[in-house]
């Protein structure tokens, strides 16, 4: 990779510490230059992205103190501004009525995360390559 390639802007909305870092750990172990910014709430991470900061790329748990992912994926996705941001919810659920309300309120893509750290840094993984090498991003 050479050094005049920019790297990908990801925001990470994560109450769990925990979580937050096998994040961090698992897409810095990928090849692609990613500048990960987490912030811990809903509230947090609209301010941040009100602020005029504009990740590429936004990994949304769904279960957050103060506002919850649900509710920050719809200010997101009727926002003019913002809405073009995609938005992959990473999160504990499997319930399909947080697959289905996630997809109807905009989100690009829903991961479950496993709870065995090892599926954990393999899906990331995944998800990373997807993301950061197949997809094209939108322009910032």
């Amino acid at each position: 990779m050479t050094s005049d390639v920019r790297a990908i802007e990801v925001l990470l909305v994560e109450d769990n510490p925990g979580d937050a870092d096998l994040t961090r750990e698992a897409l810095e172990a990928d090849r692609v230059r990613v500048n990960l910014t987490v912030v811990t709430d809903g509230v947090e991470a609209l301010d941040f992205l009100r602020s005029g900061s504009r990740p590429d790329l936004i990994f949304l748990d769904l279960n957050l103190p103060r506002k919850g992912g649900r509710e920050v994926l719809r200010e997101i996705k009727e926002d003019a501004e913002l809405r073009s941001i995609p938005v992959v919810v990473l999160t504990s659920s499997a319930a399909e009525s947080d697959i289905a309300q996630s997809y109807y309120l905009g989100a690009n893509c829903y991961v479950t995360k496993p709870v065995d750290l090892r599926a954990f840094q393999q899906v990331m993984a995944q998800t990373g390559s997807f993301w950061f090498t197949l997809v094209r991003l939108p322009p910032a």
